[in-house]
Protein backbone atom coordinates (compact mmCIF):
# COMPACT_ATOMS: atom_id res chain seq x y z
CA UNK A 1 0.00 0.00 0.00
CA UNK A 2 1.33 3.43 -0.98
CA UNK A 3 0.30 6.52 0.96
CA UNK A 4 0.61 10.23 0.32
CA UNK A 5 -0.19 13.15 2.62
CA UNK A 6 -1.36 16.34 0.92
CA UNK A 7 -1.44 19.67 2.76
CA UNK A 8 -3.38 22.68 1.55
CA UNK A 9 -2.44 25.57 3.87
CA UNK A 10 -3.81 29.13 3.77
CA UNK A 11 -4.11 31.90 6.40
CA UNK A 12 -7.81 31.10 6.93
CA UNK A 13 -7.89 27.32 6.65
CA UNK A 14 -5.66 24.24 6.71
CA UNK A 15 -6.71 21.00 5.07
CA UNK A 16 -4.83 17.70 5.16
CA UNK A 17 -5.75 14.78 2.90
CA UNK A 18 -4.59 11.19 3.48
CA UNK A 19 -4.48 9.36 0.13
CA UNK A 20 -3.94 5.59 -0.05
CA UNK A 21 -3.30 3.97 -3.44
CA UNK A 22 -4.62 7.10 -5.13
CA UNK A 23 -7.91 7.10 -3.18
CA UNK A 24 -8.80 9.72 -0.57
CA UNK A 25 -9.23 8.03 2.82
CA UNK A 26 -9.31 10.88 5.30
CA UNK A 27 -9.69 14.66 5.24
CA UNK A 28 -8.77 16.90 8.20
CA UNK A 29 -9.93 20.53 8.32
CA UNK A 30 -8.92 23.28 10.75
CA UNK A 31 -9.91 26.93 10.47
CA UNK A 32 -7.97 29.84 11.94
CA UNK A 33 -11.02 31.26 13.73
CA UNK A 34 -12.10 27.88 15.13
CA UNK A 35 -9.06 25.77 15.88
CA UNK A 36 -9.51 22.40 17.55
CA UNK A 37 -8.98 22.32 21.31
CA UNK A 38 -8.02 18.67 21.80
CA UNK A 39 -4.64 18.44 23.52
CA UNK A 40 -4.72 22.01 24.82
CA UNK A 41 -4.10 22.58 28.54
CA UNK A 42 -5.98 25.33 30.40
CA UNK A 43 -6.21 26.73 33.89
CA UNK A 44 -9.92 26.46 34.66
CA UNK A 45 -12.27 27.26 37.54
CA UNK A 46 -14.83 24.82 38.95
CA UNK A 47 -18.19 26.56 38.54
CA UNK A 48 -20.58 23.73 39.39
CA UNK A 49 -20.38 20.26 40.91
CA UNK A 50 -23.02 17.62 40.15
CA UNK A 51 -22.66 14.78 42.71
CA UNK A 52 -25.51 12.82 41.12
CA UNK A 53 -23.63 12.70 37.80
CA UNK A 54 -20.21 12.46 39.46
CA UNK A 55 -19.12 15.37 37.28
CA UNK A 56 -18.22 19.05 37.35
CA UNK A 57 -18.43 21.98 34.96
CA UNK A 58 -15.24 23.95 34.43
CA UNK A 59 -15.02 27.52 33.16
CA UNK A 60 -12.01 27.93 30.85
CA UNK A 61 -13.05 31.17 29.19
CA UNK A 62 -14.79 29.35 26.32
CA UNK A 63 -18.33 29.92 25.03
CA UNK A 64 -19.66 26.98 27.08
CA UNK A 65 -18.45 25.49 30.33
CA UNK A 66 -16.52 22.24 29.84
CA UNK A 67 -17.41 18.86 31.34
CA UNK A 68 -15.15 16.90 33.70
CA UNK A 69 -16.24 13.44 34.87
CA UNK A 70 -14.74 11.77 37.93
CA UNK A 71 -13.47 8.90 35.74
CA UNK A 72 -11.27 11.41 33.92
CA UNK A 73 -9.65 12.33 37.22
CA UNK A 74 -8.82 8.94 38.67
CA UNK A 75 -8.52 6.41 35.83
CA UNK A 76 -5.89 5.58 33.22
CA UNK A 77 -6.48 6.17 29.50
CA UNK A 78 -8.53 3.10 28.48
CA UNK A 79 -7.15 3.09 24.94
CA UNK A 80 -3.95 1.48 26.17
CA UNK A 81 -5.40 -0.85 28.82
CA UNK A 82 -6.78 -4.35 28.63
CA UNK A 83 -10.39 -4.86 29.84
CA UNK A 84 -9.06 -6.49 33.01
CA UNK A 85 -7.11 -3.34 33.90
CA UNK A 86 -10.09 -0.97 33.63
CA UNK A 87 -11.81 -0.35 36.96
CA UNK A 88 -14.68 1.85 38.08
CA UNK A 89 -13.64 4.88 40.16
CA UNK A 90 -14.72 4.76 43.80
CA UNK A 91 -13.92 8.38 44.73
CA UNK A 92 -16.68 10.99 44.79
CA UNK A 93 -16.37 14.15 42.70
CA UNK A 94 -17.29 16.19 45.79
CA UNK A 95 -14.22 14.86 47.62
CA UNK A 96 -11.91 15.80 44.74
CA UNK A 97 -13.17 19.27 43.78
CA UNK A 98 -14.75 22.36 45.35
CA UNK A 99 -16.62 25.16 43.60
CA UNK A 100 -14.37 28.13 42.89
CA UNK A 101 -11.25 25.96 42.84
CA UNK A 102 -8.67 26.57 40.10
CA UNK A 103 -7.52 23.41 38.32
CA UNK A 104 -5.28 22.56 35.36
CA UNK A 105 -7.21 20.52 32.78
CA UNK A 106 -6.60 19.14 29.30
CA UNK A 107 -9.20 18.92 26.53
CA UNK A 108 -9.83 15.35 25.32
CA UNK A 109 -12.93 16.08 23.20
CA UNK A 110 -13.84 19.24 21.30
CA UNK A 111 -17.21 20.95 21.88
CA UNK A 112 -19.66 19.05 19.67
CA UNK A 113 -23.13 20.37 18.89
CA UNK A 114 -24.65 21.79 22.06
CA UNK A 115 -22.17 19.99 24.33
CA UNK A 116 -19.13 21.66 25.84
CA UNK A 117 -15.60 20.28 25.70
CA UNK A 118 -14.72 17.08 27.61
CA UNK A 119 -11.79 17.41 30.03
CA UNK A 120 -9.31 15.37 32.01
CA UNK A 121 -6.96 16.31 34.83
CA UNK A 122 -4.47 13.66 33.69
CA UNK A 123 -2.12 15.49 31.36
CA UNK A 124 -0.82 13.51 28.39
CA UNK A 125 1.79 14.91 26.02
CA UNK A 126 2.24 13.09 22.70
CA UNK A 127 5.29 13.00 20.47
CA UNK A 128 5.91 10.95 17.35
CA UNK A 129 6.62 7.68 19.19
CA UNK A 130 5.64 8.25 22.82
CA UNK A 131 2.94 9.72 25.04
CA UNK A 132 4.19 11.10 28.37
CA UNK A 133 1.74 10.91 31.31
CA UNK A 134 3.24 12.65 34.36
CA UNK A 135 0.50 11.43 36.76
CA UNK A 136 1.27 7.72 36.28
CA UNK A 137 4.14 5.35 36.94
CA UNK A 138 3.34 3.08 34.03
CA UNK A 139 4.90 1.80 30.80
CA UNK A 140 2.26 0.73 28.26
CA UNK A 141 2.51 -0.49 24.70
CA UNK A 142 -0.12 0.26 22.05
CA UNK A 143 -2.41 -2.71 21.51
CA UNK A 144 -2.05 -2.22 17.75
CA UNK A 145 1.54 -3.54 17.97
CA UNK A 146 0.92 -7.27 17.68
CA UNK A 147 4.49 -8.64 17.53
CA UNK A 148 5.24 -9.92 21.05
CA UNK A 149 9.02 -9.72 20.59
CA UNK A 150 8.75 -6.10 19.43
CA UNK A 151 6.51 -5.27 22.39
CA UNK A 152 9.05 -6.73 24.78
CA UNK A 153 11.93 -4.88 23.07
CA UNK A 154 10.12 -1.54 23.24
CA UNK A 155 9.14 -1.99 26.89
CA UNK A 156 12.68 -2.89 27.89
CA UNK A 157 14.11 0.06 25.93
CA UNK A 158 11.69 2.56 27.48
CA UNK A 159 12.36 1.31 31.01
CA UNK A 160 16.08 1.86 30.40
CA UNK A 161 15.45 5.38 29.09
CA UNK A 162 13.24 6.24 32.08
CA UNK A 163 15.96 5.89 34.70
CA UNK A 164 15.38 7.59 37.08
CA UNK A 165 11.65 6.91 36.74
CA UNK A 166 9.44 10.00 36.46
CA UNK A 167 5.91 9.72 35.11
CA UNK A 168 4.48 7.12 32.78
CA UNK A 169 5.06 6.40 29.11
CA UNK A 170 2.77 4.98 26.47
CA UNK A 171 4.53 3.64 23.37
CA UNK A 172 2.55 4.57 20.25
CA UNK A 173 1.96 2.32 17.25
CA UNK A 174 4.37 4.43 15.17
CA UNK A 175 7.24 3.34 17.46
CA UNK A 176 7.25 -0.17 16.01
CA UNK A 177 10.78 -0.62 14.69
CA UNK A 178 12.04 2.69 16.14
CA UNK A 179 15.67 2.75 17.29
CA UNK A 180 17.03 3.70 20.72
CA UNK A 181 18.25 7.16 19.64
CA UNK A 182 14.84 8.08 18.21
CA UNK A 183 13.03 7.00 21.39
CA UNK A 184 15.53 8.86 23.57
CA UNK A 185 15.06 12.07 21.55
CA UNK A 186 11.28 11.81 21.88
CA UNK A 187 11.50 11.19 25.62
CA UNK A 188 13.88 14.13 26.18
CA UNK A 189 11.58 16.44 24.21
CA UNK A 190 8.54 15.42 26.29
CA UNK A 191 10.34 15.87 29.61
CA UNK A 192 11.49 19.34 28.59
CA UNK A 193 7.97 20.25 27.43
CA UNK A 194 6.47 19.07 30.73
CA UNK A 195 8.95 21.15 32.74
CA UNK A 196 7.93 24.23 30.73
CA UNK A 197 4.22 23.50 31.33
CA UNK A 198 4.81 23.06 35.07
CA UNK A 199 6.44 26.50 35.29
CA UNK A 200 3.51 28.09 33.48
CA UNK A 201 0.99 26.35 35.74
CA UNK A 202 2.42 28.12 38.78
CA UNK A 203 1.58 31.60 37.45
CA UNK A 204 -1.40 30.94 35.14
CA UNK A 205 -4.71 32.63 35.95
CA UNK A 206 -8.16 31.14 35.40
CA UNK A 207 -9.03 30.93 31.71
CA UNK A 208 -5.40 31.09 30.59
CA UNK A 209 -4.12 28.60 28.04
CA UNK A 210 -1.03 26.87 29.42
CA UNK A 211 -0.16 24.71 26.43
CA UNK A 212 -1.50 24.65 22.88
CA UNK A 213 -1.18 21.59 20.68
CA UNK A 214 0.58 21.75 17.32
CA UNK A 215 -1.18 23.22 14.27
CA UNK A 216 -2.97 20.71 12.06
CA UNK A 217 -0.27 20.23 9.43
CA UNK A 218 2.34 19.37 12.10
CA UNK A 219 -0.09 17.12 14.01
CA UNK A 220 -0.67 15.22 10.77
CA UNK A 221 3.08 14.66 10.41
CA UNK A 222 3.27 13.50 14.02
CA UNK A 223 0.25 11.19 13.95
CA UNK A 224 -0.23 9.98 10.37
CA UNK A 225 3.21 9.40 8.84
CA UNK A 226 3.95 5.68 8.54
CA UNK A 227 6.50 3.45 6.74
CA UNK A 228 3.97 3.30 3.87
CA UNK A 229 4.07 7.10 3.40
CA UNK A 230 5.87 7.73 0.12
CA UNK A 231 5.78 11.52 0.20
CA UNK A 232 4.23 14.60 1.78
CA UNK A 233 3.26 17.49 -0.51
CA UNK A 234 2.73 20.99 0.93
CA UNK A 235 1.51 24.00 -1.07
CA UNK A 236 2.54 26.74 1.38
CA UNK A 237 6.16 27.90 1.68
CA UNK A 238 6.14 28.64 5.43
CA UNK A 239 4.30 25.40 6.27
CA UNK A 240 6.76 23.51 4.07
CA UNK A 241 9.77 24.96 5.94
CA UNK A 242 8.23 24.11 9.34
CA UNK A 243 7.33 20.61 8.11
CA UNK A 244 10.90 19.94 6.95
CA UNK A 245 12.28 21.08 10.31
CA UNK A 246 9.77 18.91 12.17
CA UNK A 247 10.63 15.85 10.06
CA UNK A 248 14.36 16.33 10.61
CA UNK A 249 13.84 16.53 14.38
CA UNK A 250 11.28 13.78 14.94
CA UNK A 251 11.07 11.52 11.88
CA UNK A 252 14.55 11.61 10.29
CA UNK A 253 13.78 8.49 8.25
CA UNK A 254 11.32 10.63 6.25
CA UNK A 255 13.87 13.33 5.43
CA UNK A 256 13.71 14.23 1.76
CA UNK A 257 10.15 13.00 1.31
CA UNK A 258 8.51 16.37 2.05
CA UNK A 259 7.95 18.29 -1.19
CA UNK A 260 6.94 21.91 -1.84
CA UNK A 261 4.20 21.90 -4.45
CA UNK A 262 4.57 24.78 -6.95
CA UNK A 263 2.22 23.68 -9.74
CA UNK A 264 -0.26 26.13 -11.26
CA UNK A 265 -3.18 23.78 -10.70
CA UNK A 266 -4.37 23.67 -7.05
CA UNK A 267 -2.95 20.64 -5.22
CA UNK A 268 -6.35 19.25 -4.18
CA UNK A 269 -7.71 19.64 -7.72
CA UNK A 270 -4.76 17.67 -9.08
CA UNK A 271 -5.74 14.66 -6.95
CA UNK A 272 -9.53 15.13 -7.28
CA UNK A 273 -9.84 15.83 -3.55
CA UNK A 274 -12.35 18.67 -3.95
CA UNK A 275 -14.83 16.39 -5.73
CA UNK A 276 -14.42 13.72 -3.05
CA UNK A 277 -15.13 16.25 -0.30
CA UNK A 278 -18.34 17.29 -2.04
CA UNK A 279 -19.41 13.64 -2.36
CA UNK A 280 -18.67 13.09 1.35
CA UNK A 281 -21.35 15.66 2.19
CA UNK A 282 -24.03 13.75 0.29
CA UNK A 283 -26.45 11.46 2.09
CA UNK A 284 -26.26 8.81 -0.63
CA UNK A 285 -23.06 6.96 -1.58
CA UNK A 286 -23.05 4.86 -4.75
CA UNK A 287 -21.37 1.44 -4.83
CA UNK A 288 -19.53 0.25 -7.94
CA UNK A 289 -21.85 -2.75 -8.23
CA UNK A 290 -24.91 -0.51 -8.58
CA UNK A 291 -25.99 -0.67 -4.94
CA UNK A 292 -25.82 2.32 -2.60
CA UNK A 293 -25.47 3.40 1.03
CA UNK A 294 -27.63 5.93 2.88
CA UNK A 295 -25.98 7.87 5.74
CA UNK A 296 -28.16 9.58 8.36
CA UNK A 297 -26.33 11.51 11.06
CA UNK A 298 -28.33 12.40 14.18
CA UNK A 299 -27.49 13.83 17.60
CA UNK A 300 -27.33 10.40 19.24
CA UNK A 301 -25.96 8.15 16.50
CA UNK A 302 -25.27 7.59 12.83
CA UNK A 303 -27.25 5.02 10.85
CA UNK A 304 -26.06 3.45 7.59
CA UNK A 305 -28.50 1.60 5.34
CA UNK A 306 -27.20 -0.79 2.65
CA UNK A 307 -29.31 -1.25 -0.51
CA UNK A 308 -28.80 -3.40 -3.63
CA UNK A 309 -30.20 -0.62 -5.82
CA UNK A 310 -29.69 -1.45 -9.49
CA UNK A 311 -27.44 -4.46 -8.76
CA UNK A 312 -29.28 -7.66 -9.73
CA UNK A 313 -26.33 -10.06 -9.69
CA UNK A 314 -25.60 -12.93 -12.07
CA UNK A 315 -26.35 -16.05 -10.00
CA UNK A 316 -28.95 -15.90 -7.23
CA UNK A 317 -30.40 -13.52 -4.66
CA UNK A 318 -28.24 -14.69 -1.74
CA UNK A 319 -25.05 -14.25 -3.76
CA UNK A 320 -26.18 -10.79 -4.89
CA UNK A 321 -26.84 -9.73 -1.31
CA UNK A 322 -23.51 -11.16 -0.11
CA UNK A 323 -21.48 -9.32 -2.78
CA UNK A 324 -23.31 -6.05 -2.09
CA UNK A 325 -22.67 -6.34 1.65
CA UNK A 326 -18.98 -7.15 1.10
CA UNK A 327 -18.52 -4.07 -1.08
CA UNK A 328 -20.52 -2.00 1.39
CA UNK A 329 -18.25 -3.08 4.29
CA UNK A 330 -15.09 -1.64 2.70
CA UNK A 331 -16.91 1.48 1.51
CA UNK A 332 -18.40 2.09 4.97
CA UNK A 333 -14.95 1.89 6.60
CA UNK A 334 -13.61 4.51 4.17
CA UNK A 335 -16.64 6.78 4.58
CA UNK A 336 -16.40 6.69 8.39
CA UNK A 337 -12.84 8.00 8.16
CA UNK A 338 -13.61 10.45 5.37
CA UNK A 339 -16.68 11.92 7.11
CA UNK A 340 -15.06 11.60 10.58
CA UNK A 341 -18.18 9.99 11.99
CA UNK A 342 -17.98 8.96 15.64
CA UNK A 343 -20.04 7.79 18.59
CA UNK A 344 -22.62 5.02 18.10
CA UNK A 345 -22.94 3.75 14.53
CA UNK A 346 -25.66 1.32 13.39
CA UNK A 347 -25.14 -0.48 10.08
CA UNK A 348 -28.18 -2.12 8.47
CA UNK A 349 -26.69 -4.67 6.10
CA UNK A 350 -29.04 -6.44 3.72
CA UNK A 351 -30.43 -9.53 5.49
CA UNK A 352 -28.33 -12.66 4.93
CA UNK A 353 -29.47 -16.21 5.68
CA UNK A 354 -26.02 -17.81 5.57
CA UNK A 355 -24.07 -17.62 8.83
CA UNK A 356 -20.83 -17.96 6.86
CA UNK A 357 -21.75 -14.92 4.77
CA UNK A 358 -22.48 -12.92 7.93
CA UNK A 359 -19.10 -13.90 9.35
CA UNK A 360 -17.25 -12.94 6.17
CA UNK A 361 -18.97 -9.53 5.93
CA UNK A 362 -18.11 -8.80 9.55
CA UNK A 363 -14.47 -9.83 9.01
CA UNK A 364 -14.32 -7.64 5.90
CA UNK A 365 -15.55 -4.67 7.93
CA UNK A 366 -13.01 -5.34 10.70
CA UNK A 367 -10.18 -5.68 8.18
CA UNK A 368 -11.12 -2.44 6.44
CA UNK A 369 -11.30 -0.60 9.78
CA UNK A 370 -7.90 -1.95 10.89
CA UNK A 371 -6.21 0.94 9.02
CA UNK A 372 -8.34 3.52 10.85
CA UNK A 373 -6.23 5.69 13.19
CA UNK A 374 -9.27 6.26 15.42
CA UNK A 375 -10.17 3.61 18.00
CA UNK A 376 -13.28 1.60 17.10
CA UNK A 377 -15.18 -1.42 18.36
CA UNK A 378 -17.54 -3.72 16.38
CA UNK A 379 -20.26 -6.06 17.66
CA UNK A 380 -21.58 -9.23 16.03
CA UNK A 381 -24.43 -9.21 13.49
CA UNK A 382 -27.72 -9.11 15.42
CA UNK A 383 -30.84 -11.16 14.70
CA UNK A 384 -32.17 -8.17 12.76
CA UNK A 385 -29.07 -8.03 10.58
CA UNK A 386 -27.77 -4.91 12.30
CA UNK A 387 -24.14 -4.31 13.22
CA UNK A 388 -23.54 -2.00 16.16
CA UNK A 389 -20.17 -0.29 16.44
CA UNK A 390 -18.56 2.67 18.15
CA UNK A 391 -15.86 4.98 16.86
CA UNK A 392 -14.09 7.37 19.19
CA UNK A 393 -15.30 10.92 18.64
CA UNK A 394 -12.96 13.76 19.62
CA UNK A 395 -13.74 16.32 16.92
CA UNK A 396 -16.72 17.49 14.88
CA UNK A 397 -17.66 15.45 11.81
CA UNK A 398 -16.80 16.77 8.35
CA UNK A 399 -20.44 17.73 7.79
CA UNK A 400 -20.59 19.77 11.00
CA UNK A 401 -17.31 21.52 10.17
CA UNK A 402 -18.25 22.47 6.61
CA UNK A 403 -22.03 22.89 6.89
CA UNK A 404 -24.66 24.47 9.11
CA UNK A 405 -28.31 23.67 9.81
CA UNK A 406 -30.60 24.54 6.89
CA UNK A 407 -32.53 27.73 7.62
CA UNK A 408 -35.48 26.50 5.56
CA UNK A 409 -36.08 23.04 7.03
CA UNK A 410 -34.30 23.68 10.38
CA UNK A 411 -32.42 20.40 10.07
CA UNK A 412 -35.46 18.19 9.41
CA UNK A 413 -34.36 17.41 5.88
CA UNK A 414 -37.85 18.20 4.54
CA UNK A 415 -40.18 21.21 4.22
CA UNK A 416 -43.96 21.47 4.29
CA UNK A 417 -45.69 21.24 0.95
CA UNK A 418 -47.41 24.29 -0.56
CA UNK A 419 -50.79 22.59 0.07
CA UNK A 420 -49.98 22.16 3.77
CA UNK A 421 -48.94 25.82 4.14
CA UNK A 422 -52.08 27.02 2.30
CA UNK A 423 -54.26 25.04 4.70
CA UNK A 424 -52.38 26.62 7.65
CA UNK A 425 -53.04 30.08 6.18
CA UNK A 426 -56.76 29.32 5.84
CA UNK A 427 -56.93 28.24 9.48
CA UNK A 428 -55.02 31.33 10.63
CA UNK A 429 -57.31 33.70 8.66
CA UNK A 430 -60.39 32.00 10.09
CA UNK A 431 -58.94 32.24 13.62
CA UNK A 432 -58.13 35.94 13.16
CA UNK A 433 -61.56 36.70 11.68
CA UNK A 434 -63.25 35.30 14.80
CA UNK A 435 -60.93 37.11 17.20
CA UNK A 436 -60.64 40.60 15.62
CA UNK A 437 -62.88 43.16 13.94
CA UNK A 438 -61.27 44.12 10.64
CA UNK A 439 -62.31 45.02 7.10
CA UNK A 440 -59.92 42.73 5.23
CA UNK A 441 -56.80 40.57 5.49
CA UNK A 442 -53.41 40.78 3.78
CA UNK A 443 -51.41 37.54 3.60
CA UNK A 444 -47.63 37.86 3.16
CA UNK A 445 -46.07 34.67 1.79
CA UNK A 446 -43.48 33.26 -0.63
CA UNK A 447 -43.96 33.26 -4.40
CA UNK A 448 -44.84 29.54 -4.45
CA UNK A 449 -47.64 29.98 -1.93
CA UNK A 450 -49.13 33.08 -3.58
CA UNK A 451 -49.07 31.32 -6.96
CA UNK A 452 -50.95 28.34 -5.54
CA UNK A 453 -53.51 30.59 -3.84
CA UNK A 454 -54.17 32.32 -7.18
CA UNK A 455 -54.47 29.03 -9.07
CA UNK A 456 -55.37 25.70 -7.42
CA UNK A 457 -56.75 27.27 -4.24
CA UNK A 458 -58.63 30.19 -5.83
CA UNK A 459 -62.04 28.53 -5.28
CA UNK A 460 -61.17 27.83 -1.64
CA UNK A 461 -60.09 31.46 -1.14
CA UNK A 462 -63.40 32.72 -2.58
CA UNK A 463 -65.32 30.31 -0.36
CA UNK A 464 -63.45 31.51 2.74
CA UNK A 465 -64.11 35.17 1.86
CA UNK A 466 -67.86 34.42 1.73
CA UNK A 467 -67.66 32.52 5.03
CA UNK A 468 -65.97 35.35 6.98
CA UNK A 469 -67.51 38.21 5.02
CA UNK A 470 -64.16 39.91 4.41
CA UNK A 471 -61.75 40.14 1.47
CA UNK A 472 -58.37 38.42 1.47
CA UNK A 473 -55.41 39.81 -0.49
CA UNK A 474 -52.01 38.24 -1.11
CA UNK A 475 -48.55 39.79 -1.39
CA UNK A 476 -45.25 38.10 -2.28
CA UNK A 477 -42.37 38.47 0.18
CA UNK A 478 -39.22 37.44 -1.64
CA UNK A 479 -37.27 36.80 1.57
CA UNK A 480 -39.85 34.36 2.98
CA UNK A 481 -39.21 30.62 2.77
CA UNK A 482 -41.96 28.29 1.60
CA UNK A 483 -43.08 27.66 5.20
CA UNK A 484 -43.17 31.31 6.29
CA UNK A 485 -46.24 33.53 6.15
CA UNK A 486 -47.95 36.37 8.04
CA UNK A 487 -51.61 37.36 8.21
CA UNK A 488 -51.99 41.17 8.53
CA UNK A 489 -55.21 42.87 9.70
CA UNK A 490 -56.27 45.68 7.32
Amino acid sequence: MSEEILMNVSPRETRVAIVENGVLQEILVERANRRGLVGNIYMGTVVRILPGMQAAFIDMGLERAAFLHVSDMVSMNEEYLTPQEITEPDESISDLLKEGQNIAVQVIKDPIGTKGARLTTHISLPSRYLVFMPDFDYVGISQRIEDLHEKERLKKTIEEIMVPRSGGIIVRTAAEGAQLAELQANHAYLIKLWETIQRQMQTAKSGAIIHEDLPLFLRALRDYISPQTERVRVDDKEAFARSVAFIEDFVPTMTGKVEFYTGERPLFDLYGIEDEIQKALHRKVALKSGGHLIFDQTEAMTTIDVNTGAFVGSRNLEETIFKTNLEAASTIARQLRLRNLGGIIIIDFIDMTSEEHKRQVLRALEKALARDHTKNSISEVSALGLVEMTRKRTRESLEHVLCETCVVCAGRGAIKTTETVCNEIFREVLRAARAYETKSFLVLASQEIVDRMADEESASVAQLEVQIGKSIKFQVESLYTQEQFDVVLM
